[in-house]
């Protein structure tokens, strides 16, 4: 069921809330199927996540984007709330990436590392295939390995998250999702056969090819999947289903400033996110669609506590959201949510010091310019690890109503699925 923070009623609201209640039953009718009734369903769910960003990253996004007096397409968005994230992982409480997206997918709390299996590893069912059970296409779009937690949760299930190579082999043989466009090569093809990119390449000697389930690009193919490596044949790419793979790993090179770090996608995450869209408008016809979209860098380079690396993926999710956004404009029948899974560094936006830091204390990330003022910001870290702290969801289209307020990650589960009416 859905959770929400509310105040208690008073005696004499709980004595009138009797009296309406009375009087619906007795019309044969409930207030919760009421609800439901009033309630309009989505064709097409796009689900946005920024992975590990929190309230202080869209913050941060958004003086460095937009300024003082501006608003990230994100902010927008006429619904707003909060979404709790806390795992059931018996040794912390503080989310994963597996968990967090498990609870998205399935409505079900579960452990770190697991992905869409509960506490007891049985598989539970998923999103992503609840919506082609139902007719719809579905589809996956992410700067991590395809493979990777976030949106492996929505079409597999494995009691471990580092099986990748099993997760790819789900995807052909069971959950099928018709788009899937990432990073992560490496675990379509067997130990020893390089595809597109080389194996042990100079900017990351350990990224190679380590498949254990044969060739699954060869499979896909042989499947009907139109395959691209390269932007040129993503763009010339057709048909109703799609594998674009366009790196070894994730899409960008982690670590802390000046030290290997480099974002530079071989295709951006909008430009990935558009095709997809067009993709998945043809495929899903009159049923429609559900699509996941991942910035994963947001996470990564807070990891490092990498700031500029950090708003450079804030600004890659903003320009993949804006054409989220454009695509709702033009199809009014589409609920677009945007979020985190968790927030990763405990990063807060402060003003730059005017004295020196006491002794011992890290230096901040910084200063930023805040554009159209002269004002600047930094960027403080508490750690290099997952918080506990809720993240904002933002939400626009059929149903996004529901978003309103503070939820636990799992209410997200029970709301696509009402809206996809899955």
């Amino acid at each position: 069921m859905i959770t929400r923070s509310r105040r208690l009623p008073t005696t004499a609201a709980l004595a009138v809330t009797g009296t309406v209640l009375a009087v619906a039953a007795a019309a044969g009718c409930s207030t919760q199927a009421q609800a439901g009734a009033a309630e309009p369903g989505a064709k097409n769910v796009i689900f946005v996540n920024g992975d590990g960003m929190s309230a202080a990253h869209r913050e941060a996004g958004r003086l460095a984007q937009v300024g003082l007096d501006g608003q990230l397409g994100m902010d927008e968005m006429p619904v707003g709330g909060t979404l709790t994230t806390d795992s059931r992982d018996p040794k912390s409480l503080v989310t994963d990436s597996a968990a967090a997206a498990t609870a998205w997918a399935t409505g079900q709390k579960t452990s770190n590392g697991a992905i869409s299996v509960d506490l007891d590893k049985r598989p539970l069912p998923t999103l992503g295939q609840q919506a082609k059970q139902a007719g719809k296409a579905t589809g996956l779009v992410t700067t991590a390995q395809v493979t990777d937690a976030s949106p492996a949760a929505f079409f597999a299930q494995t009691a471990d998250r580092k099986n990748q190579d099993d997760i790819a082999r789900q995807y052909l043989e069971q959950s099928k999702p018709d788009v899937i466009l990432g990073g992560g090569e490496d675990w379509w093809l067997p130990k020893g056969t390089p595809g597109a990119f080389p194996d042990t390449p100079a900017e990351d000697p350990e990224e190679a090819s380590r498949g254990t389930r044969g060739d699954l690009v060869a499979e896909a193919k042989q499947q009907g999947y139109a395959y691209a490596s390269t932007p040129a044949q993503l763009a010339a790419a057709d048909g109703p289903k799609l594998l674009g793979l366009f790196a070894n790993e994730e899409m960008f090179q982690q670590g802390p400033e000046g030290q290997g770090d480099v974002y530079a996608p071989v295709v951006d995450l909008a430009t990935m996110t558009r095709k997809a869209l067009d993709t998945l408008t043809g495929t899903g016809g009159d049923k429609g669609f559900f699509l996941f979209v991942e910035e994963e860098a947001v996470d990564e380079f807070a990891h490092d506590n990498n700031g500029p690396r950090v708003l450079q993926a804030m600004q890659q999710l903003e320009s993949a959201v804006d054409v989220a956004r454009a695509y709702v404009a033009d199809h009014p029948d589409t609920m677009l949510v945007v979020t985190g899974d968790h927030d990763c560094g405990g990063l807060t936006v402060e003003a730059p010091a005017t004295g020196p830091a006491p002794a011992g204390t890290p230096a901040p990330d910084g200063p930023f310019p805040v554009p159209g003022s002269t004002q600047q910001f930094v960027m403080k870290w508490s750690t290099e690890e997952h918080t506990d702290v809720p993240v904002p969801v933002s939400a626009e289209g059929p149903g996004s109503e529901a978003f309103d307020g503070r939820h636990a990650n799992t209410d997200v589960h029970e709301i696509l699925a009402r809206s996809l009416g899955v």
